[in-house]
């Protein structure tokens, strides 16, 4: 019987790549995202390879999330690995000038949504037991704060602690928990991140021969592939162009 992946943020991105290493693999897959018309191409191309079932959602809406869930299609619901991959950032500007509706945005996405797929998925993976497993995206902001950041990083290091209590609450279930965490990573992020802005996009990444969506879902179907007695709690990656920076200080 061929493992199903249960992916969130499927559309694009780290999300798309990671849907479509599965599906190399032959997984069934689960693909959630809020696009319908991406999720029905993906559908379709996918669909020539492995089990499909696609279904538009938003996260952060704790119902729909609970509904899609229970209404999983019967060769659909044992979902061996949860792939936490939607997520997102908003503005890099210092906290005094932020909206603060972008704030809540990102820790209902971020966080919010995380947890309550994670909890309306965790029966399910627990009764697969061992070898199943939870990957939750994180980010090297999680680790290393910088400016602009503010709220991301919040909501990124949440995910790497909330990964860890997990790990230990489902000790002796079986079920195998990860906080995967990019660095510079080349994808849509930096477009939703900055309302489009193309110049600022090309800029971040020019020259700097970033992590690709096809690095992190070749990780990720690695950690989902490693014998069932092993557990990656951490991994962070970086392109080898990016390093870390000296402290800032403000002189008098």
């Amino acid at each position: 019987m061929a493992n199903t992946a249960f992916i969130t943020g499927a559309t694009s991105g780290f999300g798309l790549a990671c849907a479509e290493r599965f599906a190399r693999a032959g997984w069934k897959l689960v693909l959630s995202g809020r696009r319908q018309e991406r999720l029905d191409a993906l559908a379709a191309r996918l669909g020539e390879q492995c089990p499909v079932h696609t279904q538009a959602l938003d996260v952060r809406d704790t119902a729909a999330v609970q509904a899609m869930v229970a209404g999983l299609p019967e060769n659909f619901r044992e979902v061996h690995c949860l792939v936490n991959n939607a997520g997102l950032a908003l503005g890099t500007a210092p906290a005094p000038e932020c909206s603060l509706e972008e704030w809540h945005r990102m820790i209902d996405t971020n966080i919010k949504g995380l947890t309550t797929v994670t909890h309306s998925l965790l029966p399910t993976l627990i009764a697969r037991g061992r070898g199943a497993s939870i990957i939750n995206i994180g980010s090297v902001a999680g680790h290393w704060p910088y400016p602009g950041g503010n709220t991301y990083c919040g909501t990124k290091a949440f995910v790497e602690q909330f990964s860890y209590a997990l790990r230990s609450d489902l000790q002796g279930s079986g079920v195998r928990v990860s906080c995967l965490a990019p660095g510079l990573s080349e994808s849509e992020f930096t477009l939703v991140r900055t309302g489009g802005d193309q110049a600022a996009h090309d800029t971040l990444y020019r020259g700097a021969d970033p992590i690709q969506p096809e690095d992190i879902a070749e990780t990720v179907f690695w950690l989902a592939s490693l014998p069932p007695h092993l557990n990656v709690n951490s991994l962070e990656l970086m392109p080898v162009s990016q390093s870390w920076s000296a402290f800032s200080i403000n002189r008098r």
